[in-house]
Order: C-alpha cells, then sequence, then structure tokens
C-alpha cells in the first residue's frame, strides 16, 4: 500500500485469504512479467533504482532475491549497502549513493540504503535534530533530481511488528548457519521497537512525494509480501514506460507544486561579458614578485586546510584558449601534489552518458581537507549542451536549479567552493588560436571543435550571460578572470584563491574556539 501518514502504526497485518499454491503460481506469473519488462527497460533506456528498507530481519535479501528471480543478470545489480567507510565519511553524505545509481536501461536493487544510515545516524546521536531535518531536505533534492533526470524510483519498506521481529531474531539466532544474519542492531532495534517506529514514521512522511513514493509491505506473511513487492515494481516500470512513450515529463516536473523551476537562491547580480573591462594589464616583473608571495601563501595555506579538514572546490569555465590551464598550473605549482587532483572533462564517455549528468562529477569530489580542481565542470549542461542540442530544453533549464542545489549541498558540507570564468575578447581568442596553428609544439592545443565553436560565439555569449545572472549565488558565486592578459589573470585567480582559504581557516578555527 502507499504509505499515508501514521501508516506503520495503524497498519494492519491481515493474511490474503489466498492457498499457498495459488500465491505460488501469482509469484511465478509476476517473475515472468517483471523478466519480460526487463527487455523494455533496455530499449527504452529506462534506468530503475529500487530501494528495499525495512525492520531488521523483515526479509529484505528475501524479497529482492524473488524481485531478481527471472532477470538477466547482465543488466541488475544487487547492492547491499553497508555502513560508510572512513574513505566514504571523507566526502559529502550522499556521494556513495550517487554511485550506486543504474545506467539507462538497468536495474539495481539496494539492501537498506540512504534511509538507514540517516535513522541509524538519527538514533545513535550522530545528528541532531536540526542537522537530521537538513539530511531529509538533502534527500529530497537527490530523490527528485533523480526523478527529474527519468529515472524510476521505486521505494519499498517491509514492515513486521514487534512479536514478529523477535521471533525471527529468536529463530535465526539458535542456528549457528543464520544467526551471523542478526545484527546487535536488530536487537536493539526490537528493544526500542516503539521509538524506531516514530522514527521510520517520521522519516516516510518526510519523504513520499507523489513522483517517489514510499510502498509499504506487510512482509509479516512472506508469499504476500513477495507479490505485493513483484506487484509494485511490475506496474512501476509499466506506468514509467508509457509515460516515456507518450512523452509525459518525468517526475516533478508535470508537477506545479514540486515543479524545480520555481524554486529560489541567493544570487548575485553579475554584469553581463560585455561590461567587463578586458585592459587591464601587468609587467612581468610585477608578475614574478606577486607569483612568487601568493605561492608561497598559497602553500602555507594548503596545509593548513589538511589540518582543519576543509574540501576545496574549484571549477574552471571559459573561453576556448581563454588561458584556464597557465592558470591551473601556477596554482597547482605551489600545492602538495599528495592533496589536490586536477579533473580535465571532455565529452561524457557512453557509460557517464547513460546516467544523470551531475554523477560523473559526484565521483571526483575532493575528501575533507584535499583540493580538486575542475578544468571545465558541470555546466557544460548549459552551455555546449544547450547549444549543440545534446539536451532538451526542459532538461537545460532544470539544470540551474539542479547546479545550485548540487554546489548548495557541497557548502553545507563544508566545501569551499571558488567558481572561475575567465574572460577575452574575440580579437584575442583569434590571436590565440593563429598562433597555436602556426607553432609545432602548441597545435595539439588546437582542433576543429574550437574554430566550430568560435563561430558561435555570440549564442555562447548568451547561453554564458544566463548561466552566470541564475547560478552566480552568495554560497558559490562566479569570479570573473579577465584574462587578456595572462598575467594579471594568475594572479588574480591565486589572489581570489587564498582569501577564500585564508577565511575559511579563521572560521576552522573561530568554531574550534568555541567548541572549546
Amino acid at each position: 500500500m502507499l504509505y499515508q501518514k501514521n501508516c506503520l502504526a495503524q497498519f494492519s497485518f491481515q493474511k490474503v485469504p489466498m492457498d499457498r499454491k495459488t500465491k505460488k503460481e501469482l509469484i511465478r506469473t509476476k517473475s515472468e512479467q517483471l523478466g519480460s519488462l526487463q527487455t523494455k527497460l533496455k530499449e527504452n533506456k529506462l534506468p530503475v533504482l529500487v530501494l528495499v528498507e525495512g525492520w531488521g530481519t523483515a526479509g529484505k535479501g528475501s524479497r529482492i532475491a524473488s524481485m531478481i528471480h527471472d532477470l538477466d543478470p547482465r543488466f541488475f545489480q544487487v547492492i547491499s549497502v553497508s555502513s560508510p567507510t572512513p574513505e566514504e565519511l571523507a566526502k559529502p553524505f550522499l556521494a556513495r549513493h550517487m554511485k550506486n545509481i543504474p545506467e539507462n536501461g538497468k536495474l539495481i536493487f539496494l539492501d537498506s540504503g540512504w534511509m538507514d544510515e540517516t535513522i541509524r545516524a538519527l538514533e545513535n546521536g550522530e545528528l541532531s535534530s536540526k542537522e537530521y531535518e537538513h539530511r531529509l531536505e538533502e534527500i529530497r533534492v537527490f530523490e527528485r533530481q533523480l526523478c527529474d533526470n527519468g529515472y524510476l524510483l521505486v521505494k519499498l519498506f517491509l514492515h513486521i511488528d514487534q512479536q514478529e521481529q523477535e521471533k525471527r531474531i529468536d529463530e535465526l539466532s539458535q542456528n549457528p548457519d543464520t544467526s551471523w544474519r542478526v545484527s546487535d542492531h536488530d536487537r536493539w532495534q526490537n528493544r526500542h521497537y516503539d521509538r524506531c517506529l516514530r522514527d521510520f514514521e517520521d522519516y516516510l512522511q518526510a519523504t513520499s512525494l507523489p513522483y517517489a513514493p514510499w510502498h509499504v509491505i506487510d512482509s509479516v506473511h512472506r508469499k504476500q509480501s513477495e507479490i505485493d513487492c513483484l506487484t509494485i515494481l511490475c506496474d512501476s516500470i509499466e506506468q514509467a514506460i508509457a509515460q516515456k512513450q507518450a512523452g509525459v515529463l518525468p517526475g516533478s516536473q508535470s508537477d506545479p507544486q514540486y515543479n524545480p523551476c520555481s524554486k529560489e537562491f541567493p544570487l548575485i547580480e553579475m554584469p553581463l561579458l560585455s561590461q567587463i573591462p578586458l585592459n587591464q594589464q601587468m609587467s612581468r616583473k610585477e608578475y614574478k614578485e606577486q607569483l612568487k608571495y601568493y605561492q608561497k601563501k598559497l602553500e602555507k595555506l594548503h596545509n593548513q586546510i589538511y589540518r582543519w579538514k576543509i574540501p576545496v572546490i574549484l571549477a574552471y569555465e571559459g573561453w576556448d584558449a581563454a588561458g584556464k590551464g597557465g592558470n591551473i598550473k601556477r596554482i597547482t605549482s605551489a600545492l602538495d601534489p599528495r592533496g589536490y587532483k586536477v579533473i580535465p572533462v571532455a565529452a561524457p564517455k557512453p557509460y557517464e552518458l547513460a546516467r544523470h549528468y551531475l554523477w560523473r562529477f559526484w565521483q571526483n569530489l575532493p575528501k575533507k581537507g584535499h583540493i580538486v580542481i575542475f578544468d571545465r565542470t558541470w555546466y557544460g549542461r548549459v552551455m555546449v549542451e544547450r547549444l549543440e542540442g545534446l539536451c532538451s530544453e526542459s532538461d537545460w533549464k532544470r539544470a540551474y536549479t539542479e547546479m545550485n542545489e548540487f554546489e548548495q549541498q557541497l557548502t553545507d558540507w563544508g566545501a569551499v567552493i571558488l567558481k572561475f570564468w575567465v574572460q577575452i575578447d574575440k580579437d584575442t581568442q583569434l590571436a590565440r588560436f593563429e598562433e597555436r596553428q602556426n607553432t609545432p609544439e602548441k597545435q595539439w592545443k588546437i582542433t576543429e571543435e574550437d574554430w566550430r565553436n568560435r563561430e558561435k560565439w555570440d549564442e555562447y555569449e548568451v547561453a554564458i550571460n544566463e548561466m552566470l545572472q541564475k547560478t552566480s549565488t552568495e554560497y558559490a558565486p562566479w569570479h570573473i578572470i579577465e584574462s587578456n592578459c595572462k598575467y594579471y589573470a594568475r594572479i588574480k585567480a591565486l589572489c581570489l584563491l587564498t582569501e577564500a582559504l585564508e577565511k575559511a581557516v579563521k572560521q576552522a578555527e573561530k568554531q574550534a574556539k568555541s567548541k572549546n
């Protein structure tokens, strides 16, 4: 049944009047139906994520085994989500869950996931009430973005009563071959059943939305629960395929109440590119002096952000030949190579195209205390993908909200984000293109694509201006790096970076003192 308020507390565990033989036949029929639907999933490139949550010993593994019985193992995966590792804890909460999303046309079954992890953290005292509410909002955003980008998210909660859970714990514990399946948490949960029931109720109510509802399964009656899980999954897939074929907008987009494009963010007004003066100059002598000064400062700050576990993300965008590479090189020259990574972002590979467009960026986020520099970023969605028709109009218009949400999650996690737009004029770009083309050791830097993009300069300028206006937020503003003079551009970027890191370190020191 679909979750409704107080659904768990009022749930009636009633056995369906159906004999065992009929139930087994229905399970077989539904399982075969799901096997047939798998082919349609591939044909329609529909990715399906099945989240199976519930009480300890409620039968999550058995229900998953039933659902995958007639599926082609080449096109699905079962992931048992355990407690986060130290490596995973050093990254944002959702990073490890985003990692597990399926490719188009495939299924992923999660044996527990972000619900179980969140509620355990709440019950262990790792999340305050305020932090818990913030976590719930992160999860709602995560699930909405998946659904809006064409994912089918099927959420199943396996429900049993306290007496049934206690009985199963005793039965499993008495058998040496199954005792390992009972955890200390299962026993704790049974002893504190009423509290856990309230926590589950609160979570389900907060995260059950029209485009990603919770289905509560009576898992006391095992065959009945198999039928319910298979029926819900088959019906959900059939409905999603029918909607996709009919051209219905996925997820929240068809519902004005949840439409992400109406979401507001604290924006900073940005100038148009045509209004930015590009006459700044810097002599080579001054450049050398400033470079030495800022690199020395950056070297010291790198040690400090590692000490305070502050993650740093530098996002570089700009015109071709604007000097992004040289700019990045002057930053990395001052850094400990063990503490940073540069990610050159090219056209997405097939396995990246087959997932949510932010997936590949989630994979490359820094650990706490480390720096990641993106040479081109997720903003390709609203520039090259927009102009080259690589995504739909609704996709790139919605992306402004999704990218603001993404960056908000990162800054809430504690990351320092600096976004640089490296700006040059059209004549400077032409001169640099010609220099590259006429210099043998630089010819690899110029491609036919660069020349094609130059022909669309005016179209790109419109898209860039819109991007700057809609995604320069107070928590992750855009910084314009005037780069007709490369010396000036490199020093400005170093100056902005060191200022941001100094501010972050001072804030970390202040917070540490307040705790003491």
